[in-house]
C-alpha cells in the first residue's frame, strides 16, 4: 500500500528544491546578494578601522606604561644608591668617632 502523505512531501520538497534554486538564481536575488556583500565589505572596513585604532591606543598605552616603570626603576635605584651613601657616610662618622675617642683616651692615660 501507497503512503500518499510520504510521496505527498517527496514531491514537495522536490518542487521546493527545484522551485528554490530557480528563486536563489533570479536577478532579484543576485541583486541582494549584492547589496548584502557590500553591506558586509563596509563593515570589514569599519571593523580594521576600529581595530587599528584600538592596537594604536594599546601600543600608546603600553609604551607610556614601559616609561613610567623605567622612571620609577631609575628612582629606585637612585634612592638606593642615596641610603647607601647615607650608611656608609654615618660608618665612617662613627669610625672616626671611635678613632677621636681612642686617640683622647690614649692621650688621658698617657
Amino acid at each position: 500500500m501507497i503512503c500518499w502523505n510520504k510521496v505527498g512531501y517527496v514531491a514537495g520538497g522536490f518542487l521546493l528544491g527545484t522551485y528554490g534554486l530557480k528563486i536563489l538564481g533570479s536577478r532579484d536575488a543576485k541583486k541582494l546578494y549584492t547589496h548584502c556583500t557590500a553591506a558586509v565589505y563596509r563593515m570589514k572596513d569599519e571593523v580594521v578601522k576600529d581595530y587599528t585604532v584600538l592596537k594604536e591606543n594599546a601600543e600608546d598605552i603600553d609604551a607610556g606604561a614601559k616609561d613610567i616603570n623605567e622612571q620609577r626603576r631609575r628612582e629606585y635605584e637612585a634612592q638606593m644608591i642615596e641610603d647607601a651613601r647615607a650608611i656608609l657616610a654615618e660608618a665612617e662618622a662613627r669610625e672616626s668617632d671611635a678613632k677621636d675617642a681612642a686617640i683622647h683616651e690614649a692621650a688621658a692615660r698617657g
